[in-house]
């Protein structure tokens, strides 16, 4: 059974929204053999990782309004659906500090509310320990129809989360819906040093560059943006969908 702990035990109207699922660390292989695209090469490499928690929805607006005491910057205005149009300072330092604040009391010893590390978030979208055993895709399936909204079933707005079907780990709408920011920033040979390294153990890009990396496609987006492996690259100034999922560690 999935290990999963709760942000806040109140309100109970946010506590489906703001569940955390537990990761169990490993060795996997990160990156594909497609071929290179414009955010940045996805050469294999073999990447080691510590447990972590990560949330089993993307940040709800309802969620992001009652740490942001009511600011809601998103277009398609609805409590149920993924907070979007979220510029990735203002999660850092703005939201994470105010969470991280009020939920205090509450954290496990030593840890903190983040957004996941780019290799956190591959690894927990192919089913964490599952990974190699069941090598789909997209995040818990090869159809995205099962467990995405794209662009042929959703071309123009998001959808409520936790609407189709969840990973192996029980992680809903890491394909499609919207793109989630992670730390990293995006630099084109990142992956080709990392393999040239040898194994890394959790990495995270902290190398300045154009962009911060998001994952995981979204509304209105090809399927192929969906992949498990694929990467963008979104400006700091620029918020237009994408929003974002915590991780704790």
């Amino acid at each position: 059974m999935t290990q999963s702990i709760h942000i806040f035990q109140k309100p109970m109207s946010l506590k489906t929204q703001t569940e955390m699922v537990f990761v169990e660390g490993g060795i996997f292989d990160m990156g594909d053999d497609e071929k290179d695209n414009l955010y940045g090469k996805r050469t294999i490499h073999e990447v080691e990782l510590d447990s972590f928690y990560i949330a089993k929805f993307p940040v709800t607006q309802k969620f992001y309004k009652f740490v942001m005491e009511g600011t809601n910057p998103s277009k398609f205005d609805n409590d149920s659906h993924p907070v979007e149009q979220v510029i990735w300072d203002d999660i850092f330092q703005k939201f994470l500090p105010k969470l991280n604040q009020m939920a205090e009391p509450t954290l496990p010893k030593g840890m903190v509310y983040r957004l996941p590390t780019e290799a956190q978030w591959e690894y927990a979208a192919k089913g964490g320990k599952y990974w190699k055993k069941y090598p789909f895709i997209y995040s818990g399936s090869d159809k995205l129809e099962e467990v995405g909204w794209y662009y042929q079933n959703s071309p123009d707005s998001t959808k409520c989360v936790g609407l189709k079907t969840p990973n192996l780990l029980g992680l809903y709408d890491m394909s499609g819906n919207v793109w989630e920011w992670c730390q990293d920033w995006n630099s084109n040979d990142y992956y080709d040093e990392c393999q040239e390294e040898g194994r890394k153990k959790n990495p995270c890009n902290r190398r300045r560059d154009s962009g911060r990396v998001s994952r995981g496609g979204g509304y209105g987006y090809e399927d192929i943006c969906s992949y498990n492996t694929n990467r963008n690259s979104g400006f700091l100034s620029i918020n237009k969908d994408f929003g974002f999922r915590l991780a704790l560690f």
